[in-house]
């Protein structure tokens, strides 16, 4: 009888572990009250400072996921970190603002809210402070204590990757073809280096023709802002129509064959499209609340890969550096 009941109490011990090692919308409730409303402060001053920040926070928590989970380490600083990986570089920004919206969280709350939980708090109001949709971001994450180089080369989508491919890296981090075309939205706003997409213009390197997925008014455009000379790193809209706006008009754009990345564009015009994202990318340009909806479920179940929680990783006080023993 006594064994029984102590099987029973260790069972239910467990359950509650569990249970309160997963994310939750209340995680910080008690602990601090006011991190909600100190992020979404330090996140708009830091866009009315520079619109393209929204889409640079928006992207650090993207980065942040897929490699290793969403634990922060793409915030670590040394050579070795994920920042300096080759899809981050030039492309990974906004760190001082995670700095700056850290400092003012652990003046209100010491030690308790993790540098991972603020990405995903971060990347939240970025989109609706853009003019996108709003979701309960799930908190209770811990910061990893190891960044992953290899790890973000190989993992992080690329431009220049096919459709399948991207499909694939999405699918290893558990996210569907819904997810894929949702996330991808995340191209509503924010800038490109031409160096990203200047294999896809005619005569940039003297030969060639361009892509013919590419809207020919487009390719004028695209060549005076990105001269054939130049070092590639000369930015554009990836939405030309509405930069700064968060809607659907990155579909549309899709659809018109104005989509500034290839990997953009093959979600609607390429082979592999025609039986996976073109579809969902259609209904997307007719529809700004379908998407907004599947773009917000998509944003918590990519902020749900593979989190640290309970007594795994840190608290780590500087988000750029793991916490000393």
């Amino acid at each position: 009888m006594q064994s029984s009941y102590t099987f029973w109490i260790l069972n239910f011990l467990m359950l509650c572990l569990v249970v309160r090692s997963q994310l939750s919308e209340d995680f910080y409730s008690k602990s601090c009250p006011k991190l909600m409303s100190i992020v979404r402060k330090e996140v708009k001053n830091a866009i009315m400072n520079e619109m393209r920040m929204a889409a640079s926070l928006l992207r650090l928590h993207f980065h942040d996921c897929f490699v290793n989970g969403c634990d922060a380490s793409l915030l670590l600083d040394g050579s070795d970190g994920e920042k300096f990986a080759g899809p981050n570089i030039n492309s990974a920004r906004g760190f001082e603002v995670i700095d700056a919206i850290k400092n003012a969280v652990e003046s209100a709350c010491s030690d308790v809210v993790s540098c991972a939980d603020i990405l995903a708090i971060a990347a939240r109001d970025s989109v609706l402070l853009s003019g996108g949709p709003s979701w309960k971001v799930l908190v209770g994450r811990r910061d990893g204590v190891m960044a992953n180089q290899t790890g973000a080369n190989l993992s992080l989508p690329s431009p220049f990757e096919s459709l399948d491919i991207i499909i694939a890296k999405f699918a290893a981090v558990g996210l569907n073809i819904t997810h894929v075309v949702a996330l991808s939205g995340a191209h509503t706003i924010g800038l490109s280096r031409c160096a990203l997409f200047s294999n896809r213009l005619s005569n940039f390197s003297g030969t060639g023709a361009p892509d013919s997925t590419l809207d020919t008014g487009l390719i004028s455009q695209l060549q005076n802002a990105c001269p054939a000379n130049g070092d590639g790193n000369n930015t554009v809209p990836l939405d030309i129509r509405s930069r700064d706006l968060f809607d659907n008009h990155y579909f549309t754009n899709l659809v018109n064959g104005r989509g500034i990345l290839q990997s953009d564009q093959s979600l609607f015009s390429s082979d592999v499209a025609i039986s996976t994202t073109k579809s969902i990318a259609q209904l997307y340009s007719n529809n700004s609340a379908v998407f907004f909806d599947d773009f917000a479920s998509s944003m918590i179940k990519m902020g749900n890969i593979s989190p640290l929680t309970g007594s795994n990783g840190q608290i780590r006080k500087n988000c750029r550096i793991v916490n000393s023993s």
